[in-house]
This record gives C-alpha cells, structure tokens and sequence, in this order.
C-alpha cells in the first residue's frame, strides 16, 4: 500500500471572493489531495494540512495554485511543529528575530504554550528547556499540564508552586524513562543547599527532559551558559510586559516566585 505524505500549505488571500476556499478545496480533490486540518493562521491567511500519495501531486497543484490572482502563495513544505500548531489553533507561534530558539506567549495563549511544550516533551532524549516569566503568570501549571498532556510523569526538583520545594536526592522511580524534571532557577541556585545544587548537576546530564524557570537567574549563579538551552520559553501577561528581575539580589530574593 502505497504510504501518504503530509504538507503544509498557507497561502495570502489578497481577494476573498465568494467561492474561491471552494475553488481550491475542488482543485485539490481533482488532484486526489485530501485536506487533513484547515484554518486561518493570521489575517489574510489560511493554512492547511493536506496529504498526498506522491510529490507529483504537490508539484502540480503548486503550478496551478500560481495561476490564481487572488492568493499568494507563501509556504508549501512538510508540515513542522509550528506548523502543525498554527492550523490548531489559528495563530503562529511568535519567535525571537535574533534568537531563533526563543518563543513568546501571552497568557491568553496558554492552550497553545501546553500543546507546544507537550510535543516537545514526546520526546525521550536530552532536552534542556528555560522558561521566562513574572510571578503568577502560569509558568508552572503550564509545564504540568504540558507533562500531562505528553503523557509524562513530572517531579519538581525545586519549586514554589504550593510550598518551597527543594529536593536532595531522587526516589528510585523518577529515575525511570519518561519524566520531566522541573528546577527553578532562583530556588536552586539562591536558596538550596550544596547537595541539592549537585542533584541539579546529576539531573541535567541526564538524557531526559529538563525545564528551568528563571533560566537568567540560574545560568548567571552557576557555571551553565543560555547555550546550553535547546529551547527558551517567554511567558508574559500581554505583549507589552517586560521581564525583570531587578527586586533579585545575590544571595537574598524578595522576588515573589511562586
């Protein structure tokens, strides 16, 4: 049997004739495409996830879909996360011009923030993700959620999420396949102990999925570098909020991080 193949396909729609989503819709299935998921993903633009039995098939509805005055077309490939994302939920995922591995959320995002950090929670291999954000933002509901969602046990390695949470040492269990491990970065680095911090050294080179809060904090008292992040996390409370941690002082935090 021969083995379909998805793309991603968003086109500008400069137009918005009557009839023309049906047009296309038509065009596709003379050319046995079929249309998985279909959404708009910005103003003036629709995405879809359609599926294929050959690159053909693609080439040909590319060439046609060119003909048409009405729409631009600005992405025909295999579809990736972000990709996937934006056809569910109807918007892209803001990254960082300057720093590719930087994402940015609004809280009114935050079903979109779960079901990105829960892809990239699938995942079992060395993963090593930060999480910006002011106090009470959601940073840490949305990484259980996301563990849940993933199918993931989560352990909080430090936390303030009901209590101050400062771990020493792993039961033998959350040594096992499939956990998330969560630190925050001002718990770890400004309050614990010295044997706490070397459970944090044990837990990153572990070949598993690691999340930091506060990953400015942690990289700026310990010898870890934002390098050493595959992937940072913004969440903010509406666009225009700024990220700081000024009330954090050496040694001392008045900053509230639960």
């Amino acid at each position: 049997m021969e083995q379909k193949k998805e793309w991603y396909l968003e086109y500008e729609i400069h137009q918005n004739r009557p009839g023309l989503l049906g047009d296309i819709s038509s065009l596709l299935g003379m050319l046995s495409i079929n249309i998985v998921t279909i959404n708009g993903v910005e103003d003036r633009r629709r995405g879809m996830l359609i599926r294929s039995k050959n690159d053909d098939q693609i080439t040909r509805f590319r060439s046609i879909l060119d003909t048409i005055d009405n729409i631009t077309v600005r992405k025909l490939r295999e579809p990736k996360l972000r990709d996937r994302l934006a056809v569910m939920h109807g918007r892209y995922i803001e990254r960082d011009a300057d720093d590719k591995k930087t994402f940015r959320f609004v809280r009114d995002e935050l079903g979109l923030l779960v079901d990105f950090m829960a892809e990239l929670f699938k995942k079992d291999r060395h993963y090593l993700m930060g999480i910006r954000g002011m106090p009470r933002v959601g940073k840490t509901e949305s990484l259980v959620a996301a563990s849940v969602c993933a199918n993931k046990r989560w352990s909080f390695i430090s936390s303030t999420l009901l209590r101050q949470t400062v771990r020493n040492q792993l039961a033998d269990d959350e040594l096992e396949e499939g956990h998330i491990y969560i630190i925050d970065g001002i718990v770890s680095m400004m309050r614990a102990s010295e044997k706490h911090r070397m459970l944090v050294d044990d837990i990153l080179r572990l070949p598993a999925v690691k999340v930091v809060e506060h990953p400015d904090i942690f990289v700026r008292e310990s010898a870890y570098t934002l390098d050493d992040f595959d992937c940072i996390i913004e969440l903010r409370n509406d666009e225009k909020e700024e990220i700081t941690y000024e009330v954090v002082e050496s040694g001392f935090s008045s900053f509230d991080i639960s």
